[in-house]
């Protein structure tokens, strides 16, 4: 398990950016790059000026909307408790904001196994591809003679990063998922006094899901796998036994690990965002058996 203090981790502008607007951020967790399971964490703070083009991905992405609306044209609107899910493969947008708003965004290794380029990577390639054109509005523009060709911001850094073409997934969904967060019952967990959850949903066969729990004070939560908790609300401590534990507050980020049994405690009242991330050792193990 590791325990990530939100309030130790500085604000910072994302530069060398291939998207339109203002981009604050506070990166809260990272995997490691080239791993296929990588992902990045981010508290993401963006300004009324901030624009994307319709695009798709090749890899997952959650997304909570903390404070503000984004609108994304076709697909809707993302309100304060909106849960967004952008599958691999599935064009959205154009994304428009509505004034500043504040997101959490996890950017993830998907099902098809293409993985996820790291920030650092992708800042890189921007900042290189500017020798031979210029990003505007979230497209990648070349000189002409230069024999590339004009495309989506994000795919022309993957291909320029990884030096050959991107092959998107298939569509698995038609459209992003929306869900309003406030509109699901709790229901109490079994075992487990004082504790609650929220389903919302899962969405592949990895075990990709996103669930809230709520504990009382002096009330625990106990579970196993790859998971990411954010700290809506509350204070306490978390153990996994040899793999670690620590004390939480409201902000702050947990995350286990695939075998992971762990266990959360409230000494206040307690809320946690929680995304179920996708088991890929475990269902290796599972089809090798």
């Amino acid at each position: 398990m590791k325990i990530v203090h939100a309030d130790s981790i500085s604000v910072t502008e994302r530069q060398n950016r291939h998207r339109q607007g203002r981009f604050l951020e506070r990166r809260l967790l990272e995997g490691e790059e080239g791993s296929v399971d990588n992902f990045q964490f981010t508290l993401v703070s963006t300004g009324g000026d901030f624009f994307s083009p319709r695009h798709r991905h090749n890899f997952d992405q959650f997304r909570f909307q903390i404070e503000g609306d984004a609108g994304f044209d076709r697909d809707g609107t993302m309100t304060q408790g909106t849960v967004g899910y952008f599958p691999e493969g599935t064009r959205y947008g154009p994304q428009s904001n509505k004034g500043d708003l504040s997101t959490l965004v996890l950017q993830f290794a998907g099902a098809s196994g293409n993985g996820y380029m790291s920030e650092a990577q992708i800042s890189s390639a921007s900042r290189e591809l500017r020798q031979w054109g210029k990003f505007e509005g979230g497209v990648y523009y070349p000189e002409p003679g230069t024999d590339r060709r004009q495309q989506d911001g994000y795919e022309a850094c993957w291909e320029h990063m990884t030096k050959r073409k991107l092959a998107y997934p298939a569509e698995r969904f038609h459209h992003p998922v929306f869900m309003n967060s406030n509109a699901f019952a709790w229901n109490p967990i079994e075992g487990q006094s004082g504790a609650a959850e929220k389903v919302l949903g899962n969405f592949d066969e990895f075990g990709t899901g996103i669930r809230f729990v709520k504990l009382a004070a002096g009330a625990s939560y106990r579970a196993k796998g790859r998971r990411l908790y954010y700290a809506l609300a509350g204070a306490g401590s978390a153990n996994a036994g040899v793999s670690g534990s620590g004390e939480w507050k409201k902000g702050d980020v947990l995350h286990t690990l695939v075998d992971e049994a762990h266990e959360l405690r409230a000494s206040a009242p307690a809320e946690f965002y929680v995304i179920l991330m996708p088991q890929f050792k475990a269902a290796a193990l599972a089809k090798a058996a």
